[in-house]
């Protein structure tokens, strides 16, 4: 009698199991098409590579991570409005991109265009070198930059990018001139850098953490050192006014009904705060945020100035 129990609370479980599975998904019957803006290896990718095998293995939910890289970004986010409005379609969105991309002569979207419903997480800023880089230290770099202005060429990911405007603060706040070399993605820039191809990359602090053993970084705009790189100095040790890094979202096409945008707004959260997938990205470098379909305009309304001013102090705009 005991084990007849025991085996149907077994089942009760297990029914209940594909209940709450079966419950949480957005779209039942149908893949979710997951398009990233950039080239795979780079951390829009590897983000949502993680967020669809959550998707598929807890939730039940397919989700397929599609990469349509171009024009650092702004090829994906031109298409956006033009995808089925079902929910079937996604596209991961970048701050401070798609905020200054528009800024450039010939760019297919405006800021507007832009229905992002969920912003999970950002990435901050980190100035790095090959290991194998004669700069040892933050100062090293900055001192070659002071000896011969314009000479370093600093790579990162995409123009009008949280990489471009990162070189640009670094040129302001540390007083130097370098150059920023744009690529097309993160996974892009990583073998010019360890082979020295460039003096240096602005990039972020997840790659930093995973390539530690290949590159040098030499400065992290975090408020406090990161356990995995715990030898390296913070912007603000250094005494420069620097936390910040790119953002990094979900959208879906303006004519998406409301109702809709919030059962995938809600749907992205949950993915977020899922403590496996949690734990994994705070490794790695990620800081989660959490900011719903609900909160997205006033989150607009406060990154929008400053990303304007970093372009203004960058010369792109008056």
């Amino acid at each position: 009698m005991n084990t007849l129990r025991q085996l149907c609370q077994l089942s009760l479980v297990g029914i209940c199991s594909l209940i709450v599975s079966i419950g949480a998904q957005v779209l039942p019957g149908k893949t979710i098409q997951y398009i990233i803006a950039f080239p795979p290896a780079g951390e829009s990718d590897l983000v949502a590579r993680y967020q669809a095998e959550l998707s598929a293995q807890k939730y039940n939910q397919p989700m397929m991570v599609i990469n349509r890289a171009g024009a650092g970004g702004a090829l994906a986010w031109s298409q956006l409005n033009g995808y089925a409005n079902d929910g079937t379609i996604v596209v991961g969105v970048n701050i401070p991109h798609i905020i200054l991309q528009p800024l450039q002569e010939g760019t297919q979207f405006k800021t507007d265009d832009i229905q992002a419903i969920y912003y999970y997480h950002y990435t901050p800023d980190a100035l790095m070198v090959s290991a194998d880089s004669p700069y040892k230290t933050y100062q090293d770099l900055v001192n070659a930059a002071k000896k011969d202005p314009g000479k370093l060429n600093i790579a990162g990911s995409a123009p009008f990018s949280a990489n471009h405007m990162a070189t640009e603060r670094l040129n302001k706040l540390a007083g130097i001139k370098v150059n920023y070399v744009p690529f097309k993605g993160t996974g892009d820039l990583i073998s010019s850098l360890i082979g020295m191809h460039v003096d240096g990359a602005m990039g972020y602090l997840p790659l930093a953490i995973q390539q530690k053993t290949k590159i040098r970084t030499l400065a992290i705009a975090t408020e406090k050192r990161h356990p995995s790189l715990p030898d390296v100095p913070t912007f603000k040790e250094l005494g420069l006014n620097w936390v910040d890094g790119g953002y990094r979202g979900v959208a879906v096409p303006k004519s998406t009904p409301k109702d809709l945008q919030e059962k995938l707004s809600n749907y992205f959260g949950t993915l977020n705060a899922d403590p496996v997938i949690k734990k994994k990205l705070e490794d790695a470098g990620f800081v989660l945020v959490d900011i719903p379909l609900d909160k997205v305009p006033a989150f607009m309304k406060e990154k929008t100035p400053l990303a304007m001013d970093d372009a203004k102090n960058a010369g792109m705009i008056k």
